[in-house]
C-alpha cells in the first residue's frame, strides 16, 4: 500500500502485501492424557535441573551424589571384606539419610509448583484442554518419582554390591524388595507435604523454610519425646510416637509391614496389629489429604 508521502511526491512505493494465508491443523489431536505426560515429564526433568540452567543443576546432582556415596563405600568394605551380611539394611538406608532427602524435598518441591504461581504462569497449562486435576496429578507424581530416584538408586548400588560379594541371594532380593516398597511409600508421602507446603506460598523461600522446618521439628520433637519415655521406662508409648513425624511414620509402617528393625529408641515399633493398621491408614491418609489439599489450593487461585 502506498504510503502518504510518495502519494503526494507522485513516486512509485515498493511496498507490497503478501498473503501467507492460514492454514489449519489436521493432525492428530492427543488431548489430556498426552499433557499430562508431557508435564510430569517437564517436572520430573526440572527436578534434577536437566533442561534448565546449569546452575540448576548442581544442587540436585550434589544430593544425588552424596546418597549414592555410602552405598558405593559400602559395597566396597563388603566386597574386599568379606562380610557375611551388608552392614545396613535396605529398609534403614532412607532413614539413615534422611536430612539429605529432605534438603533435596525443600530445594526441589518449591522449584516446582512455587515459580508456576508467582510468575503466573499456571493459567498458560490451562489454556490448554487440560482441567486442575491433570495439573495435580503430574506434579504430585513427578515429585514422587524424582523421590524414588533418589531414594532406589542406592538401594540399587546395595543390591549389586551384596551380589558381588557372593550374598545369599534369595536373602539380598527380598530385603532390596522390601527397601524398593519403603521408599515408595517414603516418595508419596514427602511428595504430598512437600508440594502442599511449596503451594501454599509464591515464594520459593518460604516454601524451602517451610518444607525443612516441618521435617526437622516433627523428627526432633518426636526423637526427644520418644527418649524421654525410654529413659522413664515407658516404653509402650515409643510404639505411637511415630505417627507425629513422616519419618517415623514411615519407620512404623515398614517394621509392622515389612519386618523391618524399626530405628525407634529401643527399636520399639508399632505395638501390636492395630497400631501397625494406623499406622499405615495414616500413610494412606497423608497421601490422599496432601493430594485433596493440592486441588483445593489450584480452585483457590482460579484455575478450574
Amino acid at each position: 500500500m502506498p504510503s502518504e508521502s510518495a502519494l503526494r511526491d507522485g513516486s512509485r512505493d515498493d511496498s507490497r502485501i503478501h498473503n501467507i494465508g492460514y492454514r489449519h491443523y489436521d493432525g492428530e489431536r492427543l488431548g489430556r492424557a498426552s499433557i499430562r505426560r508431557a508435564l510430569f515429564s517437564q517436572s520430573l526433568r526440572g527436578a534434577y535441573g536437566l533442561g534448565r540452567s546449569g546452575r540448576s543443576k548442581v544442587l540436585p546432582m550434589i544430593l544425588f551424589a552424596v546418597m549414592c556415596l555410602p552405598a558405593a563405600i559400602i559395597d566396597a568394605v563388603t566386597v574386599y571384606v568379606h562380610l557375611t551380611k551388608l552392614p545396613v539394611e535396605y529398609t534403614r538406608y532412607a532413614i539413615y539419610l534422611q536430612a539429605v532427602i529432605g534438603l533435596y524435598l525443600a530445594a526441589q518441591a518449591p522449584q516446582s509448583v512455587s515459580r508456576d504461581l508467582r510468575f503466573k504462569t499456571v493459567p498458560l497449562y490451562f489454556s490448554r484442554p487440560m482441567e486442575r486435576v491433570d495439573y495435580v496429578i503430574a506434579k504430585f507424581g513427578a515429585m514422587a518419582a524424582a523421590l524414588f530416584v533418589l531414594t532406589a538408586a542406592p538401594l540399587v548400588l546395595l543390591y549389586a554390591g551384596a551380589l558381588l560379594a557372593k550374598l545369599p541371594f534369595g536373602t539380598q532380593t527380598a530385603g532390596f524388595g522390601k527397601g524398593l516398597l519403603a521408599a515408595a511409600l517414603l516418595s508419596l508421602v514427602l511428595a504430598g507435604i512437600g508440594l502442599v507446603l511449596a503451594a501454599a506460598t509464591p515464594r520459593r523461600g518460604f516454601g524451602v523454610a517451610a518444607v525443612i522446618a516441618v521435617l526437622t521439628i516433627s523428627y526432633g520433637a518426636v526423637s526427644s519425646v520418644e527418649a524421654i519415655a525410654y529413659s522413664r521406662g515407658n516404653t509402650g508409648a515409643i510404639g505411637w510416637l511415630g505417627l507425629f513425624s513422616p519419618i517415623t511414620l514411615i519407620d512404623g509402617v515398614q517394621t509392622w509391614w515389612l519386618g523391618a528393625h524399626s530405628a525407634a529408641v529401643g527399636g520399639y515399633g508399632p505395638p501390636g496389629l492395630g497400631a501397625g493398621i494406623v499406622y499405615l491408614l495414616v500413610a494412606l491418609g497423608l497421601i490422599g489429604g496432601s493430594f485433596a489439599l493440592l486441588m483445593r489450593r489450584y480452585r483457590k487461585v482460579g484455575l478450574g
